[in-house]
């Protein structure tokens, strides 16, 4: 039987609509904020983590800066549960479309480039011409960090898509192996179940590796223009 490799990345639809605000708003539901006087041992956990990364995320930041403490933490929360949840099997990530991660990134990124041609004008203008750049190659230099400038929402954007998209395949390629492998040899098939236990294990680090690192990349942004 043939098996379409990229099944698993078409958007899911119920009747021809599409379920994607759905999953997109389930994330929502697990992270409950603490309704009793003392939480429970996993909202303590959750708090902790949300006070660590904080306290490393916004340590460089000024008073402007830390205004967007919220909106990063709720970010890093909901790309780390997104991709958490797409792990589980049968589910989908929405993470690894590549339009819903540039619809998130280009919206942060133009946020902190505003705000540094609001506040600092000169400084922001300064990135583009560094100081001490020889006549001849002003208009190179102009032309080549305004590129940059531009491409940096798209980094951020394809290199979540792509590590979430590359551990996806990875599963299912070492899944569909082991289970074409269980009817040949049983030693060959437990051998290719244990890599892809351990290549799960590898996938759940990548899902909160790389909302940090989405969210550390905006918050760097962020700092250059505050």
């Amino acid at each position: 039987m043939n098996e379409n490799l990229f099944a698993p990345f078409i958007t899911p639809t119920i009747m021809g609509i599409t379920t994607l605000p759905i999953i997109i708003l389930f994330p929502c539901m697990i992270l409950s904020s603490p309704k009793r006087w003392l939480p429970n041992r996993i909202q303590t956990l959750q708090i902790w983590l949300i006070r660590l990364i904080t306290k490393q995320m916004m340590t460089i930041h000024n008073k402007q800066g830390r205004t967007w403490t919220l909106m990063l933490m709720s970010l890093i929360l909901f790309i780390a549960s997104t991709n958490l949840l797409g792990l589980l099997p049968y589910s989908f990530t929405p993470t690894t479309q590549l339009s819903m991660n540039i619809g998130m990134a280009i919206p942060l990124w133009a946020g902190t480039v505003i705000m540094g041609f609001r506040n600092k004008p000169k400084m922001s203008l300064a990135h583009f011409l560094p100081q001490g750049t020889p006549t001849p190659l002003i208009p190179m230099l102009i032309i080549i960090e305004t590129i940059s400038l531009f491409i940096q929402p798209l980094a951020l954007a394809v290199r979540l898509t792509a590590n979430i998209t590359a551990g996806h395949l990875l599963i299912h390629l070492i899944g569909s192996a082991t289970l074409a492998l269980s009817s040949i040899s049983m030693t060959v098939s437990t051998i290719t179940f244990t890599i892809l236990f351990l290549l799960t294990i590898l996938e759940l680090a990548v899902a909160m590796i790389q909302a940090y690192v989405f969210t550390l990349l905006v918050s760097l942004y962020l700092h250059d223009n505050s």
